[in-house]
């Protein structure tokens, strides 16, 4: 049984409990945060033994590994602490802020030979990897292009002030635009060549890059595109069944959540917060896929994209559904491909450099947009076969 703590328990620490709980590899036995009332509810709700900071944490209690859900701007003092103490090292999303952290991160781990994983949680929704094994197959023939979009509220719900400071990895480049990458390296094949983009912030209220437009060209002659906008009025769970990130069907009203955030105070702003945080937790037992917006693979023969309970599958013979089982959650998909990995039982695909390739891109994007031009990249690493990945 491997030993894990959690450092930082926001909605991302928090989301991954039922997580813990249910995968058995896992012992999941303390957490560090610095809230004192955060503190106090893991020690009752959760019988873990806690602590104010990572420092003391790693002092205070005997562990194999950590996943830390600290902020982005934290992640490399924190990893290399962690991996100082020879500790395995599961980081949220996404990875760092600069390509140089990152990089010290990675010889760091390697250099002490432990786990550096990155926890890209939508890549692991089954509906994506039942895509990529699609892909693989051949039946469709080659990938051509790969279009995700993304509409939601992200901009109006409640944040901490580096959440939308792009300069500690804020805003939903930095923040969505990672799982977007993510999937799109995925599917594409890892090896994306140039990069265009134009992000925007268009509220000054709320300013951070609340939107993003991104074009990728992979060497491989695959092309995609990222839409994202954060700002609340329409909603991209309406081209999905109604079915949003979490795998719930809940229905939009439009605009309501940049009304509220408009209209509430500091105080109502801080109980949504908790409000979404709890909700976050019953994320593993859902009804429907998880939609982080609607993807699109178009194939020389075939296009495929989600459906509320598994994918379509559009070919000149008509559309075909996969449906695809809801039990596993994709945070429990994340704990077992760190779990096979510390256990030397798979190679893990999520690790550092693959965190890398990602933040290369948010880097680019944000670049591109800056100066108008195409950003050539240079630190991708491709995706492995799935029959070469154990």
């Amino acid at each position: 049984m491997i030993r894990i703590g959690i450092a930082g328990m926001g909605a991302a620490g928090r989301a991954f409990l039922p997580a813990f709980h249910a995968q058995s590899g896992f012992d999941l036995v303390a957490v560090a945060d610095p809230l004192p009332a955060i503190r106090e509810a893991m020690a009752s709700e959760q019988g873990l033994a806690t602590f104010d900071d990572l420092s003391s944490m790693l002092a205070g209690i005997q562990l194999d590994a950590v996943y830390l859900a600290t902020p982005t701007d934290m992640h490399r003092i924190h990893a290399e602490m962690a991996i100082a103490a020879g500790k395995h090292v599961l980081v949220e999303k996404p990875v760092a802020v600069e390509i140089e952290e990152t990089l010290s991160m990675v010889n760091a781990a390697q250099k002490a030979g432990v786990v550096l994983a990155v926890g890209h949680s939508h890549s692991y929704d089954l509906p994506i990897h039942k895509m990529r094994e699609l892909i693989e197959g051949g039946a469709l023939g080659r990938v051509r292009m790969i279009n995700t979009m993304c509409f939601t509220d992200w901009v109006y719900r409640p944040r901490r002030p580096e959440e939308l400071d792009v300069g500690l990895g804020g805003g939903v480049t930095f923040r969505q635009g990672a799982h977007q990458f993510d999937i799109l390296r995925l599917l594409g094949g890892g090896m994306v060549k140039s990069v265009r983009a134009t992000a925007f912030d268009w509220d000054a209220t709320r300013s951070t890059v609340g939107a993003h437009v991104v074009y990728l060209q992979f060497e491989n002659g695959t092309v995609g595109t990222a839409i994202y906008n954060g700002y609340g009025c329409f909603s991209s769970s309406e081209l999905c069944g109604g079915v949003g990130e979490w795998g719930f069907n809940q229905p939009v009203e439009p605009g309501k959540m940049r009304h509220d955030f408009k209209n509430n105070s500091a105080e109502d702003e801080l109980e949504r917060k908790r409000r979404r945080a709890k909700n976050a937790i019953t994320e593993i037992d859902t009804p429907f896929q998880p939609h982080f917006g609607l993807t699109i693979v178009s194939c020389e023969k075939g296009d495929i994209r989600q459906s509320p309970e598994g994918l379509y599958v559009y070919t000149e013979n008509g559309c075909e559904e996969i449906k695809l089982s809801t039990e596993t959650s994709p945070r429990y998909l994340v704990l077992s491909e760190f779990r096979d990995a510390i256990l030397g039982v798979a190679k893990c695909l999520h690790d550092g450099r693959w965190g890398l390739s990602n933040l290369e891109i948010c880097t680019a994007a944000l670049e591109s947009s800056n100066t108008g031009r195409e950003v050539f990249l240079s630190h991708q690493v491709a995706v492995p076969t799935l029959s070469h990945h154990s």
